[in-house]
Formats: structure tokens, sequence, C-alpha cells
């Protein structure tokens, strides 16, 4: 079983501490949310800053938020990543739900997913090295891996499961351990539906907090603010994993079910929980 750190995003100048202890432990993923209208790092910018600085680790976002970006761009900034990263880059993909995320970009909520499709069809395009078409040329550069790097998706609708199997290479799953099952048999059934041989790679994500009482609470905090839009800022804080026994739990749990890898995502600023999840692995 692979596990990763999701990064907070309270500070980014922590960010490089936290990939350099990642790095020289055991973890496989630095992950970084996506958000516009928020003070959170641009995850692209930001993990391209935090791939120069490690050789090893994957970085991979959760997710990006991609019907908010202009297509061809992105298709060559995600390339250049993958390309100079070695392939170290892992692409999680969602559509978002805020207005006003949509607002700023001029980017129809409603239409979001369709978008997304729309969009998969031209980046998988563009990776093969294909012109874009409309009498314009190919987007390089190629990137490490050939048609583009591991993409996953994000999402709990069927709509969002299905494009597992349609454009991707795998699930990010943002479920708890006691509903997780069922999703990832509807992934792992629409992909057998689509044809697409061998399985889908699943990741799971999960929230924790590991030290002190204060910093618990710093955690607890800061993750009640950015849910809060959803109306279930409460249930979801409750939720996160604060003891060494809760995240081997869970981490057993999600192995249990197939998962590939799971991500131990923080909110509170402290690296030493870096270490501290180490220690816990």
């Amino acid at each position: 079983m692979n596990v990763g750190i999701g990064l907070p995003i309270g500070d980014p100048a922590t960010l490089l501490t936290w990939a350099r202890q990642a790095e020289a432990g055991r973890f496989s993923t630095l992950g970084l949310l996506d958000r516009l209208v928020y003070h959170n790092p641009e995850p692209l910018v930001a993990l391209a800053v935090l791939a120069g600085a490690t050789s090893r680790i994957r970085v991979q976002t959760e997710v990006l938020l991609a019907p908010l970006r202009d297509t061809a761009l992105l298709a060559k900034q995600a390339a250049t990543l993958d390309r100079m990263t070695g392939g170290r880059l892992v692409l999680g993909l969602g559509i978002g739900g805020r207005d006003d995320d949509h607002q700023v970009t001029g980017v129809d909520i409603r239409t979001r997913g369709r978008r997304l499709d729309q969009q998969m069809a031209v980046l998988r395009r563009l990776w093969s090295g294909e012109p874009y078409g409309d009498g314009a040329g190919p987007i390089g550069p190629l990137p490490a891996r050939p048609g583009g790097p591991e993409v996953l998706f994000g999402g709990f609708k069927p709509v969002a499961l299905e494009r597992v199997a349609r454009w991707g290479d795998g699930f990010l799953a943002a479920a708890p351990l006691s509903w997780a099952d069922g999703l990832f048999d509807t992934v792992r059934r629409y992909w057998r539906e689509h044809g697409r041989a061998g399985e889908p790679r699943i990741v799971a994500q999960v929230n924790v907090a590991l030290g002190p009482q204060e910093m618990i609470d710093e955690a607890r905090a800061a993750m009640h603010a950015y849910y809060t839009f959803t109306g279930m800022a409460d249930r979801m804080v409750a939720g996160m994993l604060t003891t060494p026994a809760e995240i081997r739990d869970t981490i057993a749990g999600f192995s249990g079910l197939g998962a590939d890898e799971v991500m131990l995502y923080c909110y509170g600023l402290d690296p030493a929980q870096v270490d501290r999840l180490a220690d816990v692995l």
C-alpha cells in the first residue's frame, strides 16, 4: 500500500519543508487541492516548485478544476511538468462546486461536466502529439508518459464515476471508509463495461491531524472554514483522524477494499506531522 501526503494550504512558504521531509520518508506522493477564490497556492505552479526540490516523490493535484482552465494551456502545462519530472505528475481532475470559482472565470457551472469531457478529448489528442485542429498544429512538449500523465477523476455521481472508465486511469475517492466500497465497485463495473484492460487505479483520501491538541484544533478550524460552503462542515470535520490507531485502521481498511494508495490530507500547518505520520506507518 502506497501512502501519500496531502499538503496544507494555509502557508505556501512551508510546503518546501513538507515536501523534503516527505521525500526523505516512505511517502509516495505529494497532493495539493485546487480552488480559485481562496487563499490556496495555485497547484500546478506550487507542485512544479516542489517537484524541483525533490527527485523521487510524485506530485498530484487533488483535484484540479479543469473546466475553469483553458484546455490548450492546461495540456501544455501538464505535459511540461510531466516531462520535466520524468513522469512524476499525477493529474487528479474534477469539476468543482463553488459558484464563485466559476463566476470569476466566466464558466457556466451548469455545463462544467460536459466541458470536462470535451476537454479530455482534446487533452488526450494533444498529449499523443496530434495537431490541435482547425489549422493549428501540435502543442508540445510530449509528456514523459505516452498519452499523457496519469489522470484520476474525483466525484461521487454516476456520471463522474463512469468518466474514470471513459477518459481516466483511476479514481480519487474523497469518501469515508464506511461507504467507499460501493464507489470502488461502481468504478470497477464501469471499467469492465467500457472494455478497459486491467483495473482502474484507486486512490483514497482521508483527513488527518497528528500532534498536540493545539495543532489538532488548528487543523479542524482550517478544514471547517474550507468546507463551510457545503453546509456539512461539522460532519466532515468530525471524520478527521487524530490518533495513530485510527490512521492505521483506516489505511488497513482501504487496503482490504483493494485501494492502491491512501492520501493522508493535512490541514494543520506543522510540518512535524510528516515525521509523526511516518512513525505511524
